[in-house]
């Protein structure tokens, strides 16, 4: 009867762990919110979406899925890190990135790590709903 007891338990602490990562993910911060950690949560929310629209401002680039060229593709994915403000920067047709900007690369740079620290945000939001932080 223990064990069926505890396999429950480690069910739902795996869905709570699940559902911040993801919460974490889709909408930077918002799983630490959802888990009580709020000044990690308010900081999150606050500073991911602001360095990642400090990225679009610089004139950089939201990377397109190239199979073609690997590198592109990696950082497609690390821009893709930033859940929904990704989203809506491209259903709002920016991102296009000016090469010829001299704050192409720096705006790169921006969108790129704001989507990797993101990746981050959701790791630890999941360590954090199984108690492991």
């Amino acid at each position: 009867m223990v064990v069926a007891s505890n396999a429950v338990s480690v069910n739902l602490d795996s869905r709570r762990a699940m559902t911040a990562g993801m919460l974490a993910w889709f909408i930077p911060g918002a799983g630490h919110l959802w888990l009580g950690r709020r000044q990690k949560g308010v900081t999150f929310l606050l500073a991911l979406p602001v360095m990642f629209g400090i990225g679009l401002l610089f004139e950089g680039r939201l990377f397109p899925f190239d199979l073609g060229q690997p590198l592109v593709l990696l950082a497609a994915f690390a821009d893709l890190g930033n859940g929904l403000p990704y989203f809506l920067a491209k259903v709002a047709g920016l991102g296009e990135g000016r090469v010829i900007a001299e704050s192409f690369e720096y705006g790169n740079t921006f969108t790129i790590v704001s989507g990797l620290l993101n990746m981050l945000v959701c790791l630890d939001a999941y360590d954090v709903a199984l108690g492991r932080r």
